[in-house]
């Protein structure tokens, strides 16, 4: 052992008011400040940055990786991640302070026992869908957040996070919001659980990561009384969930599976509502128990063809012979295990889709979901009428 027991992970680039008051509110911790480091991958080389460390140096230990490069927010957590040297690992964005007994409780209630569990936190006061984007002066001082975070411990058991307050997760990646998650050292070690730094702007690069988590077979919980107070900051909601959707269109071509199609075309909330409804729709609609329904594309009479419906078994192989005898050669060039809800293809990428009479099996909303997706890849659409 002999080193600390958390290890604090911060990425930042130019965020130095929040950067500054999360700073003053891990300097504060119960956790004496020998027994947790702070990590901050740096983006940059910047005087302000250096002298806000250098203010805390008496009070936190502070290590810093600084490279010079445009923002990328996995290469940032990826360089801080491989200079830890705590036996838990907290990732924590610059725009969240924590109150004071957080660190404690949380390594006391979780990990003092070696436990193998990643704990989601709380974030309270995020909104990520305003279209007011927040100003400079609506970022007070820390002595001001103080009686916020005070007011954070005194309520145990409060459901502030939207995410506590729904059930149930079938899903429990789509919980995983990187502004607060934490995870043993050695876990990350054993599974090389870096991020994905083909992710680019916002979103996704989370829940990918907390998909490899689950995978990995490490339990994801929500965290009791585990809290941390957003500060507002400028953004453009706009520019974010269109940088979303391509980040998302990687994931989905990643990890093509029901449940990350679910996320892509219903979002975490409906993905976890529906995901058992359609796994037994598509299980009856593919009329095979070795089989689900999946989409092939290659050439169909000279055409550039997605067909959607096809039944694939877990090697994504066509098990229907008249559904191979389709493509001129008979085979495909790809075949991917996805229903059709969610594609990872550009729209209009594709010169042909045809929809096989399997989809009929799907019932209404999910039915008109494929054709939608079907529409929006493929220049000309080929379907059967629904009865």
């Amino acid at each position: 052992m002999g080193g600390p027991k958390i290890s604090v992970v911060i990425p930042y680039k130019q965020r130095l008011r929040n950067f500054r008051i999360a700073l003053a509110a891990l300097a504060e911790q119960t956790l004496p400040g020998s027994e947790f480091e702070v990590v901050v991958g740096a983006l940059e080389y910047s005087p302000e940055y250096l002298a806000a460390c250098r203010e805390y140096a008496d009070r936190l230990t502070i290590v810093s990786v600084l490279v010079d490069e445009e923002w990328n927010l996995c290469r940032s957590r990826n360089l801080a991640l491989r200079q830890v040297s705590g036996e838990v690992v907290v990732f924590l964005d610059a725009d969240l302070a924590l109150p004071p007994r957080c660190l404690e409780s949380l390594y006391d209630r979780y990990y003092a026992d070696g436990q193998d569990v990643c704990v989601v936190g709380q974030i309270v006061g995020l909104d990520g869908r305003s279209d007011r984007p927040a100003e400079t002066s609506d970022l007070r001082e820390h002595r001001e957040y103080r009686s916020l975070l005070a007011d954070l411990e005194a309520s145990p058991g409060a459901r502030l996070d939207k995410r506590w307050r729904f059930d149930p997760f079938v899903l429990p990646w789509t919980l995983v919001w990187g502004a607060f998650i934490v995870v043993p050292a050695e876990t990350i070690r054993r599974h090389g659980l870096f991020f994905d730094e083909d992710f680019r702007g916002w979103g996704g690069e989370d829940q990918e990561w907390g998909y490899r988590v689950h995978a990995a077979g490490v339990p994801i919980v929500r965290g009791e009384d585990v809290y941390g107070l957003h500060l507002p900051h400028a953004r453009d909601v706009s520019s974010n969930f269109r940088e979303f959707d391509v980040n998302m269109d990687h994931f989905l071509a990643k990890w093509p599976a029901l449940d990350v199609e679910l996320y892509r075309a219903f979002d975490m909330w409906g993905a976890n509502r529906s995901y058992e409804e359609v796994r037994r729709e598509v299980a009856a609609a593919a009329h095979d128990p070795d089989a689900t329904l999946g989409v092939a594309r290659g050439t169909v009479d000279g055409k550039d063809t997605l067909v959607v419906g096809a039944p694939v078994d877990g090697r994504r192989r066509i098990t229907d012979p008249e559904v191979r005898a389709l493509f001129d050669d008979g085979s495909p060039v790809s075949v991917l295990p996805l229903v059709g809800l969610a594609l990872p293809f550009p729209g209009g990428d594709v010169e042909e889709c045809r929809v096989l009479p399997s989809v009929l099996g799907l019932s209404e909303r999910y039915r008109e979901a494929v054709l939608r997706e079907a529409k929006r890849v493929a220049r000309h659409v080929v379907a059967p009428e629904a009865p």
